[in-house]
């Protein structure tokens, strides 16, 4: 793992699934897709069939195309997304597209000639070039993809709440200006993410501030990964009182820094919920022309509430002259 101040454990469980899983089992539901098509030519997008074209007149022949995930797997029964194009860009330097067809194996009708089939399952696709002739025929993708599933748990082995843990799937090399390609935004835990097979950088967030876990995981073809990560975290809220245990003052302004002075969290209200990284934290809450301040440290696994008592007889003056009141 990248960050040494954080540990990682990955749990892998390799099974063939896909060919003979049910559709619900590979549902995709909390993932945006947004296809990416590899097109040769630096052809950077593809025209709507336009439909001025029969496809299954005069001179068309029949085309089989089916998908395996590997070469020793059954064809993919469904859930793959066909794309026929023509190979020569249009006037505005996209492909046309002629055929768009969803499920399993199909059977496409095309006019002889030269053609750009895109077939994609999830994340995962292949682009092969095909020539149609006089005769029928078949054209088989070994699309050489599999599955990554995600989850994360705390140092103690407590589960995070789903709502508050997102994943991100880059690539793993670094571009030129430094920066991975991101594949798969926002995935959910326990979702069943396709790929091609491949080594991925994996971002695991608990919470929106700084609970955050970076590891490269491979995904083998026709197999599922499952990978697990350990956050050291804890859930805490803040709270202004005026006495331990008493009700929290409301319009207070809240800044969360660090140890080297850095604000990682800033919010109003008498509450301030967040998830930290383990590590020492300096509270700076603000209520009225009043500054209180306090050290406090983030444990992982352990949520609590923390609170900054304010006292009426306690407050100094600083050297710029404003008011700080003590805490305990």
């Amino acid at each position: 793992m990248s960050e040494g101040k954080y540990s990682l454990f990955i749990r892998r469980a390799l099974v063939v699934l896909f060919a003979l899983a049910p559709l619900h089992a590979l549902a995709q539901d909390d993932v945006d897709i947004d296809l990416k098509l590899t097109l040769p030519g630096g052809i950077s997008g593809y025209a709507p069939a336009t439909g001025d074209r029969p496809l299954a007149l005069g001179n068309m022949k029949q085309v089989t195309l089916s998908a395996q995930l590997t070469a020793d797997l059954p064809e993919l029964a469904r859930g793959v997304i066909w794309r026929v194009f023509r190979p020569e860009p249009g006037d505005d330097g996209k492909l046309p597209l002629v055929a768009d067809e969803q499920g399993g194996t199909r059977i496409i009708s095309l006019e002889p000639g030269s053609y750009l089939v895109h077939a994609a399952f999830g994340r995962a696709g292949a682009t092969k070039r095909i020539t149609v002739g006089n005769d029928e025929q078949r054209e088989n993708f070994i699309l050489e993809a599999g599955g990554l599933k995600l989850d994360a748990v705390l140092a103690n082995g407590m589960p995070i709440p789903p709502s508050k843990l997102k994943f991100s799937i880059y690539e793993a090399a670094e571009g030129s200006d430094g920066d991975r390609a991101l594949i798969v935004p926002n995935v959910s835990p326990n979702s069943i993410v396709r790929l091609n097979a491949g080594v991925y950088h994996v971002v695991s967030t608990y919470g929106v501030v700084n609970a955050v876990i970076r590891s490269d995981i491979r995904v083998e073809a026709g197999k599922l990964t499952e990978a697990t990560v350990e956050h050291k975290a804890a859930q805490l809220t803040l709270k202004l009182v005026r006495a331990s245990g008493g009700e929290a003052i409301a319009d207070t302004s809240w800044s969360v820094l660090t140890e080297s002075g850095d604000v990682v969290r800033e919010s109003v209200g008498p509450f301030a919920s967040m998830v930290l990284a383990e590590g020492n934290y300096t509270i700076v809450a603000k209520n009225r022309d009043r500054i209180y301040q306090k050290d406090f440290e983030v444990q992982a696994g352990q949520n609590r509430d923390v609170e900054v008592i304010t006292s009426e007889d306690g407050a100094d003056i600083r050297s710029d002259g404003s008011e700080r009141a003590a805490v305990e």
